[in-house]
């Protein structure tokens, strides 16, 4: 007989093997983020305890805080570049109009080169054509060479 004051559910149960999956299911542990207020305030305290020299006092505050040397480590060096603000995670943006113009004429002058050559093609299939129906076709003083 099932005991009336136990709490679980039925074993087999939708309920059970949702509890049970949870249960197993080792929580993903979350980033802390501090604001650049906070860390700055923090290394505050800190230099004001080294100064202080009281034996045991920093150790005390990163456990009170929760925090470890090596975080308090990076906000120092940091504050010494002076970029203690979070920084963005991922790609950098980087938009350099003058790159992006050469990227566009690029482009273009590709377009217009393959139409050049679509054309010449044709002019020389007209030549041919020309030249097989007894039209004579004038010449081009600059591929001649006289001008």
């Amino acid at each position: 007989m099932q005991d009336m004051g136990s709490r679980r559910p039925p074993e087999g149960s939708a309920a059970a093997l949702r509890t049970a999956a949870t249960r197993d299911k080792p929580q993903k542990p979350t980033q802390r983020v501090y604001t650049a207020e906070y860390k700055m305030r923090i290394l505050e305290q800190l230099d004001e305890l080294r100064v202080s020299g009281e034996r045991g006092a920093i150790g005390a505050l990163l456990r009170r805080e929760g925090l470890n040397p090596a975080a308090t480590g990076r906000w120092e060096k940091a504050r010494e570049a002076g970029r203690l603000a979070p920084q963005k995670r991922g790609r950098k943006v980087t938009r350099d109009p003058v790159a992006e113009e050469n990227a566009r004429l690029q482009k273009h002058i590709a377009k217009l080169e393959q139409r050049l050559r679509k054309a010449e093609l044709i002019i020389d299939v007209q030549k041919k054509v020309g030249a097989l129906l007894g039209i004579e076709m004038p010449t081009d003083p600059e591929k001649d060479g006289t001008s």
